[in-house]
């Protein structure tokens, strides 16, 4: 890919910048210490997914990750992933029509959200079902432990033989992942039971199963560090190397070529220095979502992203995640100015000691229903309702035993957390419920006294353009130290302005 001159070109960003100029018209060649956005990351990468730079606009569950955002970021020159996953399959068809409405028709660079969602029988192959049907040609996957048979359906449904003879995809999976032995299911052909079944439904054709068995299902692995909501608190550097470890490991047992699998690197990006260190250590590409949140296309409501906009590093926590209550599992949230990840906690430490609500302190019911909004028998009464259409099956045990029913009850608590956040519910904006990595905070500071301190200025677009130009420079200066010029700490220095 031809690039493009850049702020990167001078020595240092010290003083304070109002405005810049867009990208120019792109060049073809440059000094050997020159570094264009364009030249970061694995080039194949732009190559494959027609974007201009090895930059995704991460998937933000429930719709926060809006087509509007998507449409922006690909716009920009980025990958943008909408963020579909939980949403009804009407609604993400919607969701679709609005995207190729902004780009068009099998526009390049843009892709939707598919999560594992084994307490929702049959959610996933609904929507598998619909990116097959509209051509969705990119799958971010998250949450999955192993591969379920809908991510290797959709994966094998897009192999075909190019005329040359080489294997083509018309189908991309990224795989997000933070452990490597999840990586590993990714990074390998599909298992031929899987591959077997899923010919004798007549979900895939032999010819696919075939040529499944000759690449890894997803060509793109995410290694997700230390993020926001789901996430396992991963150190970025012993991640990523335990990824790439994995890679030489699976192709030398499958006998694949270790440049069929791409690996980028998200989690704890918010500033050029950080995406900077993720290049350096080889990711074909980064992934950014915590600081797209406070973004203007986000789907959160003004009210949340006022407060992620207020944010430090340290301004996080873990809370209960609501899909996974019971199992002890966490996700990162935005502390400042929330009592949602405190009171989330007490939830989870009652719900260890008691057999059920009756059986609580009176300061333990108290707790609860002053956190809940409304007496414990209401709040059940609506439970109850929704699961009586969302699964019967779990309802009926929780009618039997009084602990499953108080599980449910917190369940639709901090599910809601994320509703009220979405819907700048101002009566509950001390139970918002916003996922939250330090990338945020991180972000604010570097913001700080700049043009993007303000939050009508924080697009997709001048987030990740600042992020880029930024890391671009940052690299010149060492790469200019790394080739023996005496550069100063100073010229690592990147203050953020806007791009015309």
């Amino acid at each position: 890919m031809t690039s493009s001159p850049l702020h990167s070109e001078s020595s240092a960003s010290t003083g304070p910048v109002e405005a810049r100029r867009a990208f120019p018209s792109q060049q073809t060649a440059g000094t050997a210490l020159d570094i264009y956005p364009e030249w970061l990351g694995d080039q194949r990468f732009s190559h494959q997914h027609g974007s201009r730079f090895c930059y995704v606009v991460g998937e933000m569950a429930r719709g926060i990750a809006t087509p509007l955002m998507v449409i922006e970021a690909v716009k920009a020159g980025l990958v943008g992933f909408y963020g579909s996953a939980g949403l009804r399959p009407e609604t993400i068809a919607a969701g679709i029509d609005e995207i190729e409405a902004g780009l068009g028709k099998n526009a390049p660079a843009w892709g939707a959200n598919l999560i594992h969602s084994p307490q929702q029988p049959g959610y996933e192959r609904a929507v598998v079902d619909l990116f097959l049907a509209r051509g969705v040609a990119r799958v971010s996957a998250s949450a999955f432990m192993a591969l379920s048979k809908e991510i290797v359906r959709y994966s094998a449904r897009g192999l075909s033989r190019a005329e040359d003879g080489s294997i083509a995809r018309s189908t991309h999976v990224f795989a997000k992942v933070s452990r490597a032995e999840v990586a590993r299911h990714f990074m390998a052909p599909a298992p031929d039971k899987l591959l077997a079944g899923l010919v004798s439904a007549g979900d895939i054709s032999a010819e696919q199963a075939e040529l499944a068995k000759l690449v890894p299902v997803a060509a793109d692995i995410t290694a997700e560090s230390d993020s926001g909501g789901h996430t396992d608190n991963r150190p970025a550097g012993p991640l990523f190397s335990s990824l790439l470890r994995t890679r030489e490991d699976v192709c030398a047992e499958y006998g694949l070529s270790p440049d069929m699998i791409r690996i980028g690197l998200a989690g704890g990006i918010g500033t050029p220095w950080a995406a900077a260190a993720a290049y350096q250590m080889g990711a074909a590409y980064i992934l950014t979502g915590s600081i797209n949140q406070a973004a203007i296309e986000s789907g959160l409501s003004p009210e949340g992203r006022k407060l992620l906009a207020e944010a430090g590093p340290a301004d996080v926590a873990m809370a209960p995640a609501a899909d996974m209550f019971e199992q002890g599992v966490e996700v990162q949230v935005l502390k400042r100015g929330t009592l949602f990840a405190m009171r989330g906690k007490r939830m989870w430490e009652i719900y260890k000691a008691r057999s059920g609500f009756e059986d609580c302190t009176p300061d333990e019911q108290k707790f609860i229903e002053t956190a809940l909004g409304e007496p414990f028998a209401a709040a059940w009464e609506r439970t109850r309702a929704y699961m009586q259409g969302a699964n019967p099956k779990e309802l009926a045990l929780a009618e039997a035993e009084p602990r499953r029913k108080l599980a449910l009850v917190f369940r639709r608590y901090l599910f809601f957390g994320a509703q009220w956040a979405r819907d700048g519910e101002a009566a509950r904006l001390r139970d918002f419920q916003i996922w939250c990595g330090p990338a945020m905070g991180a972000f604010n500071e570097w913001a700080k006294g700049s043009p993007l301190e303000a939050l009508e200025n924080r697009t997709v677009r001048q987030i990740a353009w600042n992020l880029l130009d930024g890391a671009a420079h940052i690299t010149r200066m060492q790469a200019m130290r790394a080739t023996g010029h005496d550069v100063p700490g100073s010229a690592f220095g990147y203050q953020p302005g806007l791009f015309q």
